[in-house]
């Protein structure tokens, strides 16, 4: 990895599949859009969350986002080394997977889905501490998987005080 965190490889279709950990890292191509990755992997999530609800039980949906959350740490390490850059921006398994933890715990219906999506993309832009800290200070695939993980729970907190004070 370089110090200055230039990039050693530039990203195309053709780096992601070289290896899975890319694919999954850049959230299957859409951590190429040009504008607004993280908003694009954040989007991944949907589909995925909708396929894994409709066949798995709770527990299995928890199991799978455990497991996600852990190859993430992994494949995220791994695409930031090759590409020099820990934290690339395309890298969006992270939004992809603390999402889908936001989703799961989400009121059903397409307002709270919405309103749970903006509030996780506000939280994972703006970083508010401790996620500011953890992003700044915590490195490597633990580092670009945990910020967005309190993103989720900043995002399930606000959920759950408006959720309380509807009628």
């Amino acid at each position: 990895m370089t110090i200055s965190g230039e990039l050693l490889v530039k990203p195309g279709w053709r780096f992601l599949l070289s290896h899975p950990a890319h694919l999954l890292s850049f959230g299957f191509g859409s951590g190429l859009a040009r504008k607004a990755p993280g908003t694009f992997g954040t989007l991944v999530a949907f589909p995925l969350y909708w396929a894994l609800s409709l066949r798995l039980t709770d527990l299995g949906v928890l199991l799978v986002l455990v497991l996600a959350f852990a190859l993430g740490i992994l494949i995220c390490d791994k695409t930031g080394k090759v590409l020099g850059v820990a934290d690339y921006s395309g890298i969006v398994w992270d939004e992809i997977v603390a999402f889908l933890l936001v989703l799961f715990f989400t009121p059903p219906g397409l307002d709270w889905a919405l309103l749970a999506f903006t509030l996780f993309r506000f939280f994972d832009i703006v970083k508010p501490q401790p996620i500011r800290y953890f992003d700044t200070n915590w490195h490597g695939g633990l580092g670009v998987m945990f910020d967005d993980l309190l993103a989720a729970g900043y995002t399930l907190l606000c959920l759950a005080v408006i959720k309380s004070a509807l009628p």
